[in-house]
């Protein structure tokens, strides 16, 4: 791009290293405060200093998360362009690197805009009622795993002290794990409020329920990964997401394995996908169990039929939505 400023972030906490490039030498590095206000203060003063406007910059930084909210804001603001990338493209794609800081990361986030400009993918927030449901489900998580932790302490621990400090270490955790129900449960009702209150979430919501082994958690989960299926494209995309798409790793002719999922993936979905499979070979009945029972007598191997499960419900959740029509199983 001629006469184009690539404008490498490192994002931090507190604080934003700047690192602005022009035809590939280094013109401008600055560090500013992690606000929206500072952000935008820094941009004008950019465009001032060097008569420059928002076709002519492009902002990327690494998409680490809740703390590039105020740059998020910011650029949505002065209408400038932004690219979130995932931190291992821009890690690999640097080659051998010793050493590291705020400064030197900017730089080589800069360089890496400038180097793949033709990769670019504009970053476009998501709606207003999934960046709320995203935020209170990791909220939600946080304090599942807390409760969860406290269940097996009082489970766990009474055969292994005495029985008064069992007792009242079981008082102050019952306290606890109540005070954590209802915390659940009142995140659980604002976001089944959120996705009721808006047509498409709901529709979506109740069709993906109808599939077997896709529940109410699984259901807002995957409306909050794929931003109400907007994110990705067909189910294949989101299985190399999540961990589910096997790849075969294979060298010359000695080295040969067989195929199997990578481990860069999203843990927590993978997770939750894991759980729909295994209820659902849990069950009496129906498509899926039958499939497993008929892969097993096979001889396949029972993780790798599991896998295959997690990626059929993902592939009937994807065609559900396409559709826009309940799923409907060939036998019950």
């Amino acid at each position: 791009m001629n006469n184009f400023y690539f404008i490498g972030v490192d994002v931090s906490k507190k604080k934003l290293d700047f690192c602005v490039m022009f035809e590939n030498k280094v013109v401008h590095e600055e560090v500013v405060a992690n606000h929206q206000g500072a952000v935008i203060a820094l941009i004008r003063q950019l465009e001032s200093d060097y008569g420059i406007d928002n076709a002519h910059m492009l902002i990327c930084a690494e998409h680490t998360g809740q703390y590039t909210y105020p740059l998020v804001c910011a650029c949505e603001s002065v209408e400038c362009k932004l690219w979130l990338e995932h931190p291992s493209n821009i890690k690999y794609s640097s080659g051998v690197q010793r050493g590291k800081n705020d400064k030197i990361d900017a730089r080589r986030i800069a360089i890496y805009a400038a180097r793949f400009e033709d990769k670019v993918r504009y970053y476009e927030r998501p709606e207003k009622e999934i960046e709320r449901l995203k935020q209170l489900e990791v909220e939600r998580s946080l304090y599942v795993v807390d409760l969860a932790k406290y269940k097996a302490q009082l489970k766990d621990q009474k055969e292994y002290m005495a029985e008064r400090t069992y007792n009242d270490k079981a008082r102050r955790l019952k306290k606890l794990m109540k005070g954590l129900e209802e915390a659940i449960k009142s995140i659980t009702d604002e976001m089944e409020s959120i996705v009721s209150s808006t047509e498409v979430l709901d529709r979506q919501y109740k069709l993906l329920q109808s599939i077997d082994g896709v529940g109410p958690v699984v259901a807002l989960n995957m409306i909050i990964v794929t931003e109400g299926f907007t994110r990705f494209d067909n189910a294949r995309q989101f299985n190399c997401f999540a961990g589910l798409a096997p790849f075969q790793y294979t060298s010359g002719s000695s080295q040969h394995s067989r195929a199997r999922v990578s481990h860069r993936a999203d843990k927590c979905i993978k997770a939750l996908l894991h759980l729909s499979a295994v209820s659902v070979i849990s069950k009496a009945g129906g498509e899926l169990k039958e499939y497993y029972l008929r892969k097993v007598e096979e001889g396949k191997n029972k993780m790798t039929v599991i896998n295959a499960l997690r990626a059929k419900i993902v592939a009937r959740m994807f065609a559900v939505i396409k559709r826009n029509e309940f799923y409907k199983p060939i036998f019950s």
